[in-house]
């Protein structure tokens, strides 16, 4: 992630937008530490979509409606030596 200094940020801004659509999330600094993130609207999109709630992803699976067998094996478990 490239790192601007705010001052530099405030001059180059289209730049620094071009930089973000293109090369990812670009860090604007103030005195050496990072202040803010630009990031493409693309990038924020995905960030913020809406999230499906458990029971709708879980629905949605290809694996619904599958019987499967969750039975626990009840046998002893082996021994070790430590």
């Amino acid at each position: 992630m490239a790192s601007w200094q705010v001052q530099e940020a405030k001059a180059r801004f289209s730049e620094l937008m071009r930089e973000a659509e293109e090369h990812g999330p670009q860090t604007i600094t103030v005195r050496g530490t990072r202040a803010a993130v630009l990031l493409s609207a693309d990038t924020y999109d995905k960030l913020h979509r809406a999230k499906l709630p458990l029971t709708r992803f879980l629905g949605d699976s290809p694996l619904f409606g599958v019987d499967l067998d969750l039975q626990r094996d009840r046998s002893a478990a082996r021994e070790m030596q430590l």
